[in-house]
């Protein structure tokens, strides 16, 4: 059997997607910016995935914009919108636990003249609104906070936050990164009230090389690719048109399944959990494990044992999961969200994340927990008599 429990790196596209991508690649294969039938009838398509992923986020069609994923976007929106807005100020705040995406933009930030303030979290990963209200300062230009962490699957408190701000006479921009929240937790984007936010395709059954951009209407943004002026000047570059259309099914599928497909992740992460607790001792659950967390990421440290030995002897009996986010985890050094979360060094180096997607099954679950119960027992042995 194979079971992918790696849905928080990247998902398995949908059919659907699959079709619509083959199709504009031997059919709609038409630039959406030529003046001939082709390109129109692109671009017509184009529109229509725009308004899908719209709709799914509570947006309108003009606030989104599309881009090669979720570091484009995440990068887009602090450059962008830090340009846009330089007479503002030059105190921007982040945490310690973002994706690299999100820290890597703002130590280059740091680099250039901005002062940084970087929010803290508690042993679950979660930010402290106390701290966060503290750290506010009268030239505070820009926030940029995770909505669902990718290593445990912590939800930051959103709704607090622009509840704070939006109190405030110097308003300061607040950029989401949303991309391992969105078709996870409901994102309406009429009552959230964020400026910008960001997501990306291959984390919702939809297509790598694509996401998109969510800019409030009224928020100054300026681009940072300079070309054709396509997307609105915003982001210039040939539309990449299989990866949009690709998005928007999916994106739609998002809107009409979303009710169903986070309760089945959460019932299967529930019984995943349990499963593991009741067969295997020494474990450690981080971040936390109920409504307050994702419902599709579960991270557990197993004790005495290397995550990436465990990882391996997993996928030899055909389990797919991961020892961090894929954007770090070939790296030798420990998870900076699981150090900002007080774990030992132990707890660290043994820490696997299973996520998962609603094209798992229960019998799969009953799967991974009969395996790795054994796995985790003769690792052990094998441990201990070393030992």
């Amino acid at each position: 059997m194979e079971v992918y429990l790696d849905n928080g790196a990247t998902t398995r596209p949908k059919e659907e997607v699959i079709n619509i991508m083959v199709k504009a690649m031997t059919d709609y294969y038409g630039n959406p910016s030529s003046l001939h039938r082709k390109g129109i009838e692109v671009e017509k398509l184009v529109k229509k995935a725009r308004n899908q992923v719209a709709k799914a986020l509570g947006a309108d069609e003009v606030e989104i914009y599309f881009t090669s994923g979720g570091t484009e976007s995440n990068n887009l929106a602090i450059f962008g919108s830090l340009e846009g807005n330089k007479r503002k100020g030059k105190h921007i705040i982040t945490t310690r636990i973002e994706h690299p995406s999100v820290l890597n933009v703002f130590n280059e930030l740091e680099k250039r003249g901005y002062d940084v303030s970087y929010l803290r979290v508690d042993k679950a990963g979660l930010i402290d609104i106390d701290e966060f209200k503290n750290t506010l300062r009268n030239d505070t230009v820009l926030i940029s906070v995770m909505y669902v962490n990718n290593e445990v699957g912590t939800i930051q408190p959103i709704s607090e936050i622009t509840n704070i701000i939006n109190k405030r006479k110097n308003k300061p921009l607040l950029h989401v990164d949303a991309i391992q929240a969105f078709g996870k937790v409901k994102i309406n984007l009429k009552k959230l009230k964020v400026d910008l936010m960001s997501i990306s395709g291959h984390k919702i059954h939809g297509p790598k090389g694509i996401g998109a951009l969510y800019v409030r209407k009224g928020t100054k943004i300026k681009s940072i690719v300079f070309g054709g002026n396509q997307e609105l000047g915003i982001r210039s570059g040939t539309e990449n048109v299989p990866g949009i259309l690709g998005l928007g099914i999916a994106a739609d599928h998002v809107k009409k399944e979303f009710d169903n497909n986070v309760n089945k992740m959460r019932n299967l992460k529930v019984k995943l959990l349990n499963g593991i607790k009741n067969n295997v001792e020494g474990i450690k659950i981080n971040g936390f494990i109920e409504e307050d967390s994702a419902p599709h990421i579960l991270n557990i440290s197993f004790k005495g044992i290397r995550g990436e030995v465990l990882l391996h002897s997993l996928e030899q009996e055909g389990i797919y999961v991961s020892t961090g986010s894929a954007c770090s985890s070939r790296k030798k050094s420990f998870s900076h969200v699981l150090k900002e979360m007080f774990l030992t060094e132990d707890e660290m180096e043994g820490a696997i994340r299973f996520s998962l997607s609603f094209q798992n099954t229960e019998e799969e679950i009953d799967y991974v927990i009969d395996k790795l119960k054994n796995i985790v027992r003769d690792l052990r042995k094998v441990i201990g008599g070393r030992g």
